[in-house]
């Protein structure tokens, strides 16, 4: 089992490049809303997206991975 500076220290690189790559992906949707004018006919992937990262940015929460597998349960396969 790690200790808490040890996850941090072994996980930290690699989750903040999934979180960049989040993040590019919420900037090339709205940079494409904006040229085209208009949002997507139909916006659940970016209302779960957003909903995962609401979760994520709980402070105390114990399940985030639980929680999300939920979340993200709501966009049909």
């Amino acid at each position: 089992m790690l200790k808490p500076q040890e996850v941090l220290d072994r996980y930290y690189l690699e989750t903040r490049c999934m979180l960049l790559e989040t993040a590019a992906v919420l900037d090339r949707y709205d940079a494409a809303v904006e040229r085209e004018g208009s949002t997507a006919t139909d916006e659940l992937k970016l209302d779960v997206l957003h909903k995962a990262l609401q979760v994520l940015a709980e402070p105390k929460s114990r399940d985030r991975a639980e929680e999300l597998l939920k979340v993200f349960t709501e966009v049909p396969t």
